[in-house]
């Protein structure tokens, strides 16, 4: 579609009859528009996808600061890492990867896929790798956004610096995107290998090639969270000794949909519920049998989208969760009760992010494994030493202990009126709907404060916050609007809901979680206030009158963006002028067979 770009008809052009100069363009001739993205993982790949599809004369960049798509599944790489969700529902709705290698596939494999996805939607020509953005600052005078990015010359080799400008400003960065090394006296002491779960890269393409070197050394992990229980699980076949440092308790439950899965696939009854890998016999069904596939998946995602009610406090399936994981989790650690006395909670299922961690309780009772929940007190040159004096010795020590919970930007949005956008979200951030923020115009975001969920599906929700921000420019586009911002009482009455849903739910219960800012106790920042489908409802139709408006055009007749009174196909006598007799736009209502 051409853009016809701003007509801009002075005010004198008005008639003393109240008539006023007919705007110069076609209905649907329209205005140029510039969308910039920050990041590359599922939110900006869908993105990339999205805005050309559904957004004429769009101008599209990306900019991601590491060398690959895919966001966390690109930076981290360490032992162990999979998905806890099943992988056939792990990908978008028009995506049907049939190969996955196991019911939880690994994290190259689910990189390799989006990869595949960029190829296949020839998405690189909008996606600037290794390009970091440092600031993003509204401009009022434009209604633009100034980006500030540092990237290398290819030429120089240096860091060079320079600016982009952006209609709409789309963020797509995740909150647990930047760890730190923990907080441990004597850490910058430790002779051995010492690695951040996060900040670990493999001397080869995977963990797998550092196995070699690691087989005859004694290795610690610190943390009980889902990267450490996997960690544990992955490194204790390979390692002579291995000591697992665990401060907090954690609910182990078993594989999600695993017994399911296993009864879709027509597993014997008693089969392992650890057998995660895919028989090939299975996935040569799945790869030959389309809709099996469908079926299999929809089945799986209509399951896991039926969890909510074990969110809710004195719910009857928290209750029978709960009654099952400790009977599973008491079971597993039959020959170890200490562990079991230790590891166990006392808080609700799902206060704190709940694991599958196949594997993982069975290693704990292994002869080389050991647990150790006394507070570590310090590094030493040589090892680890905790607080009842026992000292470690280790050669090797992975820190899974999480990442900056914070919610704030590791760069600079600066709003009307220069408004730090950090800075106003402290002490806690606040959203409408997580997708937007009021005093910053033009800006969209997806996995914003208060998206994630804590039983569902949460790609879908990905696909209505990217969709949401598609609409939205659609709407900058077509409505010839300078901007839209958020009404700050809606922020507010988002608040208010929030604080009035989760009491209910098992969120507000005293357990430290990135839910609530890393904290036992506070305001639930991490997920959405209610259910995953929810969520999709919600974000699904907009309501615009939720949000101010600047107009693109000089006349203050609101129907001026009518235009001349014809579309652009009529104009130029191009394209098609019975569209609306075309299969896709035509809504056939059913007939009733009564």
């Amino acid at each position: 579609m051409p853009g016809g770009g701003i007509s801009r008809i002075p005010a004198s052009a008005k008639s003393d009859d109240g008539r006023f100069a007919l705007g110069n363009f076609s209905i649907d001739e329209y205005r140029p528009i510039k969308v910039i993205v920050i990041g590359a993982g599922f939110s900006g790949i869908l993105a990339a996808i999205r805005f050309p599809q559904k957004i004429p004369n769009v101008e599209l960049t990306i900019y991601e600061k590491s060398a690959g798509v895919g966001g966390t599944w690109f930076n981290n790489r360490f032992p162990g890492l999979t998905c806890d969700i099943p992988a056939h529902t792990y990908q978008y709705s028009f995506e049907d990867k049939r190969d996955w290698s196991a019911l939880y596939a690994p994290g190259d494999e689910i990189q390799a896929h989006l990869q595949s996805v960029v190829a296949r939607y020839k998405l690189g020509r909008h996606i600037r790798l290794s390009h970091e953005v440092l600031r993003a600052q509204w401009d009022p005078r434009p209604a633009q956004w100034r980006v500030r990015v540092r990237a290398l010359n290819p030429s120089t080799g240096a860091l060079e610096e320079f600016e982009d400008v952006a209609d709409v400003l789309v963020t797509a960065v995740g909150p647990l995107s930047r760890w730190r090394m923990p907080e441990i006296d004597g850490i910058g002491e430790y002779g051995g290998e010492l690695h951040h779960t996060a900040g670990y890269k493999p001397e080869g393409k995977t963990w797998r090639d550092d196995l070699g070197r690691w087989r005859g050394k004694r290795v610690g992990v610190i943390g009980s969270g889902s990267t450490a229980i996997q960690v544990v699980t992955a490194l204790a076949p390979h390692v002579p000794r291995l000591v697992n440092y665990v401060r907090g308790q954690t609910w182990l439950s078993p594989p999600f949909a695993m017994g399911l899965f296993a009864e879709l696939l027509g597993r014997e009854e008693g089969a392992p519920e650890n057998e995660i890998a895919l028989r090939p016999e299975e996935l040569e069904r799945f790869k030959a049998d389309e809709e099996f596939f469908k079926s299999v998946r929809y089945t799986l995602e209509e399951s896991m989208n039926s969890m909510n009610s074990y969110t809710q406090l004195g719910s009857a399936m928290q209750t029978e969760f709960q009654e099952v994981f400790r009977k599973n989790m008491e079971e597993k650690l039959a020959g170890r009760p200490d562990i079991a006395a230790k590891l166990i909670p006392g808080f609700p299922v799902s206060c704190r992010r709940l694991t599958p961690g196949p594997g993982y309780l069975e290693t704990l009772c292994e002869e080389h494994v050991e647990f150790i929940s006394s507070p570590i007190k310090r590094f030493t040159e040589t090892g680890i030493e905790t607080e009842d004096g026992k000292h470690q010795e280790l050669d090797l020590v992975f820190c899974a202990t999480g990442y900056d919970t914070s919610w704030q930007f590791p760069f600079q949005i600066l709003g009307r009126d220069g408004v730090n956008l950090n800075a106003k979200w402290s002490p806690h951030p606040s959203s409408y709907l997580s997708v937007c923020v009021d005093g910053f115009p033009n800006m969209f975001m997806s996995l914003g404060p208060n998206s994630f969920i804590g039983a569902g599906m949460l790609i879908p929700i990905i696909e209505q916050a990217i969709g949401y921000a598609v609409q939205a420019t659609t709407k900058l586009q077509r409505d010839r609007l300078r901007s839209m911002e958020v009404k700050a009482r809606a922020v507010r009455d988002f608040d208010r809901y929030i604080d009035s849903y989760f009491p209910q739910s098992v969120f507000s219960a005293k357990c430290r979680s990135w839910y609530k800012l890393g904290k036992e106790e506070g305001r639930v920042v991490g997920l959405w206030p209610g259910s995953s489908l929810h969520a999709m409802k919600a974000l699904q139709h907009p309501r615009w009158e939720d949000f101010d408006y600047e107009s693109a055009d000089p006349d203050e007749n609101s129907m001026y963006w009518l235009g001349d009174g014809q579309t652009w196909n009529e104009k130029t006598l191009t394209g098609d002028r019975a569209w609306y007799l075309r299969e896709e736009f035509i809504d056939r209502p059913p007939v009733p067979r009564d």
